[in-house]
C-alpha cells in the first residue's frame, strides 16, 4: 500500500495486480509504504477506511482518495496458481506443484479449502464498509495505461514500472463446466470487473 500525502492519494495493494511493481517504482516517492506483513500490505478498503484513515485524519491528512486495480477473475486465479507453483514453495501445503489448474479452481470454490487454494476475493477486497463508499478510482489490470496515465497526472511526473513478482508460466486449462461454475459462484467478482468496461 502506498500513500501520497500531498496528493491525498492511497494506492491499495490488491494481491496479484502489480502492487509490488508499483511499490518498486514509487517507494521513494511515497510518504508511506507498507510492504510487510502481508495483512498490512494488502489492507482491504474497509480496513483502510476504518483503521488507517482515522489515524491519518488525526494527523491532518483528510480527504484521502483510494486507488485500486482488479483483474479478470479467472486470470487472477491463474496468477495465484502459477505463483504458488514457484520452486520456493515446493513441498509446502501452499504449493500448487503437481495440481492442475482445474483442480485448483475446484478447490478454491469448495467450502473446506486446502492451503494452496485458500484465497480471498477481489470484490470483498474493495467492498465498501458501513459508509457505502467504494474505491474512488478503480482500474482494470489489463488496461495498465489507464492507471499509469492517472498516477502520472496526479503525481505530476513520469513513472517507469519495473517487472516484479512475475509468476512462472504454467498451463491454465479449465473445463467449460468449471468455468461456468466459477462465473456463477463468483458472480460479484465478475460483475465488478465487467462493470469497468472493455479495454
Amino acid at each position: 500500500m502506498l500513500l501520497f500525502a500531498r496528493e491525498r492519494l492511497a494506492l491499495l495493494a490488491v494481491p496479484k495486480t502489480g502492487s509490488t511493481a508499483w511499490a518498486a517504482a514509487l517507494g521513494e516517492r511515497a510518504d508511506m509504504v507498507v510492504r510487510a506483513p502481508p495483512p498490512l500490505k494488502h489492507m482491504t478498503l474497509r480496513r483502510f477506511r476504518t483503521r488507517l484513515v482515522p489515524v491519518l485524519e488525526r494527523a491532518g491528512l483528510t480527504g484521502i482518495e483510494t486507488v485500486a486495480v482488479i483483474r479478470q477473475p479467472e486470470e487472477w486465479l491463474g496468477s495465484w496458481y502459477r505463483y504458488r507453483a514457484r520452486p520456493a514453495l515446493a513441498g509446502r501445503a501452499a504449493s500448487t506443484r503437481g495440481i492442475s489448474f482445474e483442480d485448483f479452481v475446484i478447490a478454491y470454490l469448495g467450502t473446506d479449502r486446502p492451503a494452496y487454494a485458500d484465497l480471498g476475493s477481489q470484490s470483498r477486497f474493495v467492498a465498501p464498509g458501513s459508509d457505502r463508499r467504494g474505491v474512488d478510482h478503480l482500474f482494470r489490470y489489463d488496461d495498465p495505461k489507464a492507471l499509469l496515465d492517472f498516477m502520472q497526472t496526479r503525481l505530476g511526473e513520469p513513472i517507469k514500472l519495473p517487472r516484479r513478482n512475475a509468476s512462472p508460466t504454467a498451463p491454465l486449462n479449465l473445463s467449460a463446466a468449471t468455468r461456468a461454475r466459477l462465473r456463477r459462484e463468483r458472480a460479484e467478482d465478475f460483475a465488478l470487473y465487467d462493470a469497468l468496461g472493455a479495454v
